[in-house]
């Protein structure tokens, strides 16, 4: 059975503190916390899969992707694989050439993951955005998701600024000056504020 990040549980009682507007939403959702997985090929592909398309898109692209790798999400699968094969799962041409650069990174091991998880969280955003394919959203999904970082606020997922206008009563998109006090206010954990964000507008369990 998975278990949540080693920070959830604190987390939880500092931000009710703070904030009685996500305290409801983390009583609504009291169960439920942010599953990781610890396989970060995995994760790139999945968060690759995901960029710009809604999770029940993107769920159901990967669904195929795996029956395409016969369920062995693994470097040389993907580099096996054909781009027709990868494109009848519904995978852009753009997509595909990504997924195939990120294989390769791996199986000639130009990314090291024991390097990223030494790095600061800028730093480990530097260094995955060097790939081809991954940009800053792509980063934080993997720190937030594989890495278990706690404190990642990714601005420019569209669930999220949604979450904030709508919970919150604000302008979508909220401004620049209400994110930043927003994010203030949720200092040191903001990966478990951005998580009750996503589930306060979908109750499926978002996981990269």
């Amino acid at each position: 059975m998975k278990q949540p990040p080693f920070y959830w549980y604190k987390a939880k009682k500092v931000l009710s503190k703070r904030d009685p507007i996500l305290r409801r939403i983390i009583n609504k959702f009291n169960k439920g916390y942010l599953t990781s997985r610890k396989d970060p090929f995995f994760s790139l592909c999945r968060t690759i899969i995901g960029q710009q398309i809604s999770t029940k898109a993107a769920d159901s692209i990967w669904s195929k992707f795996e029956i395409k790798c016969k369920k062995k999400i693994v470097p040389e699968t993907v580099l096996k694989l054909t781009s027709s094969s990868l494109k009848s799962a519904g995978l852009s041409r753009q997509k595909i050439t990504y997924l195939k650069n990120i294989a390769k990174s791996f199986k000639n091991k130009s990314f090291n993951i024991r390097d990223l998880k030494k790095m600061d969280d800028d730093s480990a955003i530097d260094y995955i955005t060097k790939l081809k394919g991954l940009g800053i959203w792509s980063a934080q999904m993997f720190l937030m998701f594989n890495l278990n970082r706690p404190d990642i606020f990714p601005t420019k997922d569209i669930g999220l600024i949604r979450a904030i206008s709508k919970n919150y009563k604000t302008s979508y998109p909220p401004s620049e000056k209400f994110l930043n006090r927003i994010s203030k206010k949720h200092s040191g954990y903001r990966t478990v504020f951005t998580w009750y964000m996503w589930r306060s507008i979908d109750p499926v369990d978002v996981e990269y």
